[in-house]
């Protein structure tokens, strides 16, 4: 199982940008995909969660109404809108999947198991 994070870089307060995950070595259409961030000095904290029926659950209340995710199952891939970015959004940015597969739900937030590559977003002007 492995996922790569990609589509990070540095965007001006108020700006967008969409990180996609890539999975190679498992199908991605069984399974729920999260999405994660480390901010600088503070522990990881879950974003958004996709579930394999396409249902998102928000683990961060602070995105709500700005952050959305999506999946291509064709393209294996799952998709992390960011829209209205702001400063305290600045983190590596993650995806993961749990062991579980088949489940119609997301999974809590420390039940994930495998683990992509970050990708930096830092929001500055």
């Amino acid at each position: 199982v492995q996922l790569q994070a990609s589509g990070g870089g540095l965007v001006q307060p108020g700006g967008s940008l969409r990180l996609s995950c890539a999975a190679s070595g498992f199908t991605l259409a069984d399974y729920a995909i999260g999405w994660f961030r480390q901010a600088p000095g503070k522990e990881r904290e879950g974003v958004l969660c996709i579930s394999k029926n396409h249902r998102s659950t928000y683990y961060a209340d602070s995105v709500k109404g700005r952050f959305t995710i999506s999946r291509d199952n064709a393209k294996n891939t799952v998709y992390l809108q960011m829209n209205s970015l702001k400063p305290e959004d600045t983190a590596v940015y993650y995806c993961a999947a749990p062991r579980t597969r088949w489940s119609p739900v997301c999974p809590e937030p420390d039940e994930y198991n495998y683990w992509g590559q970050g990708t930096l977003v830092t929001v500055s002007s």
